[in-house]
């Protein structure tokens, strides 16, 4: 292998490596409050009985 295509891989993996260092640290969790919490069950909760609504 020349030199030229040891530093391109070099390079590639470095690129990718970068991506995903940048996506985790730019990831982010949901500090959610119980009401959201709720809100998001309660909804859950209709959207699966109007799916078996549906299919009967």
């Amino acid at each position: 292998m020349s030199l030229s295509v040891i530093i391109l891989i070099f390079l590639a993996l470095g690129i990718i490596l970068g991506g995903v260092l940048l996506l985790k640290k730019s990831a982010r969790k949901f500090d959610l409050t119980t009401e959201q919490l709720e809100s998001i069950k309660k909804r859950n909760k209709e959207l699966d009985a109007k799916e078996q609504d549906e299919k009967n």
